[in-house]
């Protein structure tokens, strides 16, 4: 099939959505009365369309290329994997993910559920609303999807199957070098500040903390644990005081790999919000944040366990097998918030929460994160609770 070329404009999509109207959802194509145009990350175009009765519907379509650097393509069929994702994801747990209404094989579009009455996490974050529930949401969503797609919620047959239905090669790559392996060699698309440079120098020079990067690659290549969503941090991560309501998006880097990958990219961006919190003098959020990895791997173990005596094979899947899962998602999920929390400060995309910073405080900021990665990156080796490495991240801000 040839795939359409033409992107979407705020003009074309009340015709798009006219000639599609089963991607609509609740909106009624033929009284929109407003379409925007919302994206604001590095892949997609998104638009908010809304109807006379004030319904509304996302409508997301996958760009050729990197929207801040148009020389460095995509596969737009990424698209295609995220609405795998998105459909498991709700199957397994609507209360956490948008509703998806449909997928668009020509104009590689999803059409989701607006959550136009959420918040962005990591805008909340830095205007110094916390949403502390967040952390224990997520953890649940982490565990459900988890447990459902992986070796104890799903049979054999059918498991290798929707592996292979959820590969997603060419953005895995992407993970592979801007997490594990750019921020640790000289690249093009590493950048700090000058105040920085013996943080980074340290940072390199800490060998045992690159082996551990090395072989949390290597996890994350070999890996078919679960169904990750691939990049959940609190930019994905949209909030709602009322309800307490929270759900993930932007699954598109979404694959089967290692579960903990999921919750080291929360607890990673935790990590930066503390910083910058700490820095701007408000101890008492930095303290907070810091703790919230606690309650996110709390609520993950907790949501697994839960759902432990549904596995499909007990007869070697014992309570030894599920004590012993855990653990290493517990090290996994600390190796991982290393690596994002280093590439957020030396590697490329960086976070609005440390770039909006006047210069004196965001050295510093990074610093703070640079010191705490590599915390979590090795003590994990003699204690990866997280009580423990919460403790001692805690101290570095003494």
């Amino acid at each position: 099939m040839t795939l359409l070329t033409d992107q979407l404009t705020v003009e074309s999509v009340p015709a798009y959505l006219t000639a599609r109207p089963h991607l609509a959802g609740p909106v009624d194509p033929a009284s929109i009365v407003s379409v925007v145009e919302v994206g604001d990350g590095n892949l997609n175009l998104v638009f908010i369309v809304t109807d006379a009765a004030g319904h509304g519907v996302v409508v997301k379509q996958s760009l050729p290329h990197v929207r801040v650097d148009p020389s460095w393509p995509l596969t737009r069929e990424r698209a295609a994997r995220e609405a795998v994702v998105l459909a498991a994801h709700e199957r397994i747990d609507p209360a956490h993910v948008p509703a998806f209404y449909g997928f668009d094989v020509e104009a590689l579009a999803l059409s989701i559920e607006d959550l136009s009455d959420h918040a962005v996490w990591r805008g909340e974050l830095i205007a110094g609303r916390l949403h502390p529930y967040a952390a224990a949401e997520l953890g649940r969503y982490v565990g459900a999807i988890g447990f459902a797609t992986s070796v104890f919620g799903t049979p054999g047959p059918e498991r290798r199957r929707r592996i292979a239905e959820a590969t997603n090669p060419e953005l895995s790559e992407i993970t592979e070098d801007l997490v594990f392996t750019e921020p640790y060699v000289d690249h093009e698309h590493n950048g700090w500040l000058a105040e920085n440079d013996d943080d980074v120098r340290e940072l390199r020079a800490d060998r045992a903390f690159v082996r551990e990067m090395g072989l949390a690659k290597q996890r994350f290549q070999e890996s078919t644990q679960s169904l990750m969503h691939g990049d959940l941090h609190t930019g994905s991560v949209f909030v709602r005081a009322e309800g307490a309501s929270v759900r993930a998006f932007d699954s598109e880097f979404g694959t089967y790999g290692p579960t903990g990958f999921d919750l080291g990219a929360v607890w990673a961006n935790l990590v930066i919000a503390a910083a910058r919190a700490h820095v701007l003098g408000r101890s008492a959020d930095a303290e907070t944040l810091l703790r919230l990895p606690v309650e996110l791997v709390d609520a993950f173990e907790a949501e697994f366990r839960l759902r432990w005596p549904e596995r499909v094979d007990p007869r070697v899947y014992g309570d030894d097998v599920l004590e012993h899962t855990l653990a290493v998602v517990r090290s996994d999920a600390a190796a991982y918030a290393a690596a994002k929390a280093v590439r957020r400060i030396v590697g490329f995309s960086k976070v609005a929460d440390i770039q909006t910073l006047p210069e004196p405080e965001r050295a510093l900021a990074s610093r703070l994160v640079l010191r705490v990665a590599r915390t979590l990156g090795t003590a994990r080796l003699e204690d990866a609770d997280p009580r423990t490495l919460t403790a001692r991240t805690v101290a570095l801000l003494g």
